[in-house]
Parts: C-alpha cells; sequence; structure tokens
C-alpha cells in the first residue's frame, strides 16, 4: 500500500477529487495547510499598506492505495491540479506497512 501526500492550490481541489473518483478511491483525507517553496510568499496591500506574506494557503491531500494504483493516482492528481504556474506543489509517495478499519478490525488492503 501507498500512502500519495499532495500539496496543491486550494482552488484545484474539486478537480482532483473528481479525477480520483473514476479511479475508484473511496476516501481521502484535506487538510488546509499553510506554506512556501519557490514562491518565497507574496506581497499584498490590505488598507492601503503593503506587506509581504510569508505562508501561503494551500491544500494538502491524503490517500492510501494499494500498490497497483499508486501511479494512477499520481498521474491523475498531477493532470488535475497543473496550472503550469509556479506553486502547483508537491507529490509525495511513501509505503504503508499496514491499515486498520477501526469498526471492522479490517487489515491492510481491505481496510482501505
Amino acid at each position: 500500500m501507498k500512502l500519495i501526500m499532495a500539496i496543491i492550490k486550494p482552488f484545484k481541489l474539486d478537480e482532483v477529487r473528481e479525477a480520483l473518483t473514476p479511479l475508484g478511491v473511496q476516501g481521502l483525507t484535506v487538510s488546509e495547510v499553510k506554506g512556501f517553496g519557490r514562491q518565497k510568499g507574496q506581497t499584498e496591500i490590505y488598507r492601503g499598506a503593503e506587506y509581504h506574506v510569508n505562508f501561503l494557503p494551500k491544500v494538502k491531500i491524503e490517500v492510501v492505495v494499494t500498490d497497483d494504483l499508486a501511479e494512477q493516482v499520481v498521474e491523475a492528481i498531477m493532470k488535475a491540479a497543473h496550472t503550469g504556474r509556479i506553486g502547483d506543489g508537491k507529490i509525495f509517495v511513501m509505503d504503508i506497512d499496514r491499515a486498520v478499519r477501526i469498526r471492522t478490525g479490517e487489515m491492510d488492503g481491505e481496510a482501505l
């Protein structure tokens, strides 16, 4: 099993979710996060005063899938989240040793 974690622009969330549904992804976790990469923040104007925002709003998506589905999920996220501009985000793929559905006690692939 793989944990796929993607950091994307917030307005791309619905497109990513819609791209994952046909692949059979039945659940995902979404968190509102802040961060920066090469963008190094941005300058904004509020009530006539200019100030620098160091951390930009992003969305973190986490989804656990079987090994055979992982590459398709990564490709779907890449296509749906792509804008071609700086700050499109990153995708990380990690191995998962065990998954347990608390309600039923199902393990690993059955728990997904």
